[in-house]
């Protein structure tokens, strides 16, 4: 069973923009082979997700393919990945377009197993194999992109990854937020990792950049190729429910195609942590990644393929048998199949909304903490400034006041923090090194003393 490309022709052999099955109307089109994944729905499910999310991901549509006159099964039928008003909605690149604002939109690239038009300076973490990331053009194609405009976006990611990897790379002016937008990273970390995408981020992986005038930032997408998530990978962890899925290089570090370090710094930023928790906690209560509505879903296709799915697997007797790569225990039967994958998806949902940083303004404050605020610094003793962590169990004013061992006052500092997981910044570089003492306290009247070293 192989899946297919095509493109739309008029008589003359043009390519013709047509809708498809209520699609909007283009002339590119993907019909997927769903033979590996026998729920028939894997891709399905994550490009509802993130569209649902509200970023563009490849609409499907369920058929029945009929070729040279013979049944070759059930196939679902996809948008292409590309530039265009009703799909990857960024602006036009011609050849002409070299300097100016005109240079800096649109493109797509990706990283896959494509020829690549660049190799990153930053090679994966955990690799033991001298593996490198390698991006390639998307649009404009290689054949197609004029060698200024491919200068241009390879620094723009060059530019983007270096901020990334260093010291200051949380600093909202100059840090990795500069070049890449934080909220469609964070709904592409969520979609790996419901899925567990074992290709996830190293794999066709998509970003995109319009020209600087409309925004101008890398964004993460679109969705791509996840036949071998949702627990049908039977190598690297790709179906364990618990884990995540960016540490792919700590799992399989020989495998040639690895992960860039640009998620384990993401995740161990301090905003997105809290950005990531808000966003997670949003997606779970409002419905988009609700166990009922994930499971409506499932039910739909279930529902829809009934009667064609009979005629495909009486064409591809695959059900009850090993097919590369899905997991042990191997379902006998079609229902289950979907058994597996729901209570897979309950087992990993729960498992990430445990594990993800409880911080930020989403924070869980802990309902045995009988006080209405705690405090920790780091780091602990410190050399210049000191990271003040504030857990509110509501908004409310804050007082800090340091002392030396003499007990004069050395710095005080009043601030609003908000209920939930607060940073604040002392500047202290100019104390001479001793032991301090902070004392703290709210409106309420509760009050404290901790103690910290200045080196």
């Amino acid at each position: 069973m192989k899946s297919y490309g095509f493109e739309l022709w008029d008589n003359a052999g043009n390519s013709k923009n047509q809708s498809i099955l209520g699609m909007p109307s283009e002339s590119d089109w993907v019909l997927y082979a769903p033979y590996t994944d026998k729920t028939l729905m894997r891709n399905f499910l994550a490009y509802t997700m993130s569209r649902e999310m509200g970023h563009w991901a490849a609409n499907c549509r369920y058929v029945e393919v009929v070729l040279n006159n013979d049944y070759v099964g059930v196939y679902v039928l996809m948008e292409k990945i590309k530039r265009n008003s009703g799909r990857v909605n960024i602006s036009k690149l011609n050849a002409a377009d070299v300097s100016g604002d005109a240079i800096t939109g649109g493109y797509i690239f990706s990283l896959d197993k494509d020829a690549p038009a660049w190799v990153s300076q930053f090679p994966p973490q955990n690799s033991s194999a001298g593996q490198s990331i390698r991006f390639s053009y998307v649009y404009p194609k290689s054949t197609a992109i004029v060698a200024e405009q491919a200068s241009f976006i390879r620094m723009h990611v060059d530019s983007f990854e270096t901020a990334l990897a260093a010291k200051n790379y949380e600093n909202k002016q100059i840090g990795w937020r500069k070049y890449a937008d934080e909220n469609s990273f964070i709904d592409y970390f969520i979609v790996n990792e419901v899925s567990r995408n074992v290709d996830g981020y190293r794999l066709s992986t998509f970003l995109y950049k319009d020209k600087n005038s409309k925004g101008g930032k890398l964004v993460a997408g679109p969705v791509w190729d996840y036949d071998l998530a949702f627990r049908n990978a039977n190598y690297c962890k790709g179906s364990d429910t618990a884990g995540w899925a960016y540490e792919f290089n700590k799992n399989c570090p020989q495998d040639y195609w690895q992960i860039p370090f640009w998620w384990e710094k993401l995740v161990n930023d301090s905003s997105f942590q809290g950005k990531l928790r808000c966003r997670w906690k949003e997606l779970r209560s409002t419905g988009v990644l609700s166990d009922l509505r994930l499971n409506k879903l499932i039910d739909s296709v279930v529902s829809l393929t009934a009667e064609a799915r009979q005629r495909h697997f009486q064409k591809w007797p695959v059900l009850g048998q090993y097919v590369w790569p899905n997991p042990d225990p191997i379902a006998y039967s079609y229902s289950g199949e979907i058994d597996y994958l729901k209570e897979w998806l309950e087992y990993r949902l729960a498992w990430i909304g445990k594990n993800l940083k409880n911080t930020g303004g989403c924070y869980d404050y802990p309902a045995s903490v009988k006080e209405a605020i705690m405090i920790q610094f780091y780091p602990n003793p410190f050399t210049d400034n000191i990271t003040v962590n504030v857990k509110s169990r509501y908004s409310q004013a804050l007082q800090l006041s340091v002392y030396d061992v003499s007990g004069r006052r050395v710095y005080e500092q009043s601030t609003s923090v908000l209920s939930g997981s607060n940073y604040l910044t002392m500047p202290l570089v100019r104390l001479s090194p001793g032991i301090y003492l902070v004392r703290y306290s709210v409106p309420s009247g509760e009050k404290g003393t901790l103690k910290m070293l200045k080196n």
